[in-house]
């Protein structure tokens, strides 16, 4: 009888979630109609975040995201594409930007934690690798990546309501204030959230990181960005009880490894053609503003264009690390923007948690 029970409660918290999947997906002209005010809202409630668990923690603003994080040096090289890609075509369409001449560039990285609190390496959460890439004689350009697939928050009105009910009294008031809507929402960006959280412990030079939400390549192409980690990387046992073991055992990594971690560093093209949802093809529009809503490797492959290496005994002392920052619209050129809901609305909320951090 209880396992009669317990399989009748999975099934209908399976049924739960896969309604929630379904349902969720917005009307995307609804969306954009209110995305003023839920960006001017996601902004405010950063912002109340930063302070909020800046107080809780005794400690100095950190940034809004990602507080707790470590910063190296690294090498970004691009391949040569137009020789190593069969496919003229494909290789045409890869070979642009940054990546149309093959080279070796500085770059410098951060690895994060995702939460806005500095908490014990061992508390679930999702881990962040950014990095900035500075060409001799060009533009910078930023990259910002999660170790899952798609971002939990759909788009800005999903990030505004998230914002409304993590800055509630209790969440418990929060998700009531909510409208029906807006609770079904929620409840499927805490669904994914939690399942993205829970994951094995790795070194971060042991995970693999994606863009999980897409930019501009040139002016007709859309893609996503990955970073695989290369097949072999160092690393030591993680030490369990010791609360900073994944920023302890990078720069231990960084310090006495002989061999240096790298990541091939990939592109994915948006294809409207081959990729689906729930069965159905979509419009560019779909694949674009929905950031929770994978990009299938199967139906759309990454190609590798490059690689990010780690330099050896180059961590970034911390007061240095803090006052860095990554800026993935700033530091952009007109055919590598960010696009989509999600990072019109992390902008202003990442430049306003910045400012605040940094006292300007």
């Amino acid at each position: 009888m209880i396992r009669r029970r317990f399989v009748v409660a999975l099934t209908l918290v399976l049924l739960l979630v896969a309604a929630l999947v379904w349902l969720s997906v917005p009307d995307l002209e609804q969306v954009s109609q209110t995305e003023s005010a839920d960006i001017a809202a996601i902004v405010d409630g950063i912002l109340t975040l930063q302070a909020r668990d800046a107080a809780g923690q005794h400690r100095p603003l950190a940034r809004g995201t990602h507080a707790k994080g470590v910063c190296a040096r690294a090498e970004f090289e691009v391949f040569d594409i137009m020789a190593n890609v069969p496919d003229r075509t494909l290789a045409t369409r890869l070979a642009r930007g940054l990546y149309a001449t093959p080279g070796r560039y500085p770059a410098t990285l951060r690895f994060a934690n995702a939460d806005s609190n500095i908490n014990n390496d061992s508390k679930p959460d999702v881990r962040a690798l950014s990095f900035a890439v500075e060409p001799s004689g060009g533009a910078r350009q930023d990259f910002s990546t999660n170790d899952r697939p798609t971002f939990p928050i759909n788009d800005a009105h999903a990030f505004a309501t998230t914002i409304k009910v993590v800055t509630a009294p209790t969440m418990a008031q929060g998700v009531w204030s909510l409208p029906f809507k807006d609770k079904l929402s929620f409840a499927r960006t805490a669904v994914l959230g939690q399942r993205q959280e829970h994951q094995a412990m790795l070194a971060y030079q042991r995970r693999r990181y994606w863009s999980t939400v897409p930019f501009r390549h040139g002016p007709t192409d859309v893609i996503k960005y990955s970073a695989t980690p290369c097949a072999g990387n160092p690393a030591g046992d993680l030490e369990r009880y010791d609360p900073n073991t994944l920023q302890d055992e990078l720069v231990r990594h960084l310090e006495t490894d002989s061999v240096m971690s790298c990541f091939d560093f990939g592109l994915q093209f948006l294809d409207t053609q081959a990729m689906t949802y729930w069965g159905k093809r979509r419009s560019a529009n779909f694949w674009i503003e929905n950031a929770s809503v994978e990009w299938k490797e199967s139906q759309a492959p990454f190609h590798t264009v490059g690689r990010l290496t780690l330099i050896p005994k180059s961590q970034i002392p911390p007061a240095t690390c803090e006052a860095w920052h990554i800026d993935v619209t700033e530091n952009s050129t007109p055919d590598t923007t960010p696009l989509g809901s999600i990072n019109r609305a992390r902008w202003p909320a990442e430049a306003a948690s910045r400012k605040a951090r940094l006292g300007k």
